[in-house]
């Protein structure tokens, strides 16, 4: 069995990856009306008549390169988020926070701010980013053309600051406004759910990962834990210091609930068996 912290993809960030590419590849060769994009688009003048675009427009690209710089975000950003949130929340996380990107745009269309038409995925996954950067905010990532690791918590800082004067200081057509939406949605979101940074459930690797954004490539922010071993039937009270295989096996049990059905499903035994293998490894005699 693969463990689960293995898989780079996981189940949405790979259903949107392909959601998002043949969308454009369908623009590009046999939807190619110009009306047809103006309909999925989102417009503050239209977006009531069209309530659809609060979410079509995320699925449309400008081209290639758009697409690409989006996809690569999410490649990166995603799995981490996907795997802690779980599944469900995870797509639900993501369409709340590219509808909120462009609910805040539109406000912010209302005294003359911002880009307007636009489309694009950037909202969304800018909310994805900022749930990364809550869920391993010491992540090194590499940003080109900085030539120095970035910590995730001072990198989402970086591109909230560059959006803010983007938006009142450039004309560079892109959508600043719904990218300030999508990060402050991603904010509301963990604020109204209490969740205040959370660590990573097991820390069992103590090296810093180094997550590639740009041009070297994707990979780096994982860690990795022992093999799957086959599991008891019953499971009786566990002694203080659990014989390793035994250990082993429920760590990856604990760590496969996590990944379907995100942390919130644990129950309080399991989350005190985590707490106490994080300190005998914090901590090893």
């Amino acid at each position: 069995m693969t463990d689960v912290l293995d898989r780079r993809i996981t189940p949405w960030v790979g259903r949107l990856l392909a959601a998002n590419a043949v969308v454009l590849l369908l623009q590009q060769t046999i939807f190619t009306s110009d009306y047809l994009a103006q309909l999925l688009s989102f417009s503050s003048a239209f977006a009531l008549q069209r309530p659809w675009t609060f979410v079509t427009y995320m699925f449309v690209h400008g081209g290639i390169f758009h697409l690409a710089a989006n996809s690569l975000a999410l490649f990166v950003f995603g799995p981490a988020v996907e795997r802690r949130l779980g599944s469900p929340t995870f797509i639900f996380y993501y369409l709340y926070c590219g509808i909120g990107a462009a609910i805040f745009s539109m406000l912010l269309h209302s005294i003359n701010l911002g880009a307007d038409p636009f489309v694009g995925a950037s909202g969304a996954i800018l909310g994805v980013a900022y749930a990364f950067s809550r869920i391993q905010p010491d992540a090194q990532l590499l940003v080109f053309p900085i030539p120095v690791p970035i910590r995730a918590r001072w990198l989402i800082l970086m591109l909230a600051a560059f959006d803010v004067v983007g938006l009142f200081f450039f004309n560079d057509g892109i959508a600043h406004g719904a990218h300030l939406g999508g990060l402050l949605s991603g904010a509301l979101y963990f604020v109204l759910r209490g969740i205040a940074r959370p660590a990573d459930p097991m820390p069992i690797s103590s090296p810093r990962r180094r997550v590639p954004v740009a041009a070297r490539g994707g990979g780096g922010h994982q860690a990795s834990v022992a093999p799957h071993a086959e599991a008891a039937a019953s499971h009786p009270a566990r002694d203080p210091q659990p014989r390793h295989g035994e250990e082993t096996a429920e760590i990856d049990r604990v760590l496969d609930k996590i990944s379907a059905t995100g942390l919130a499903s644990l129950t309080a035994e399991e989350r005190r068996f985590l707490d106490a293998v994080a300190r005998r490894r914090r901590n090893p005699d």
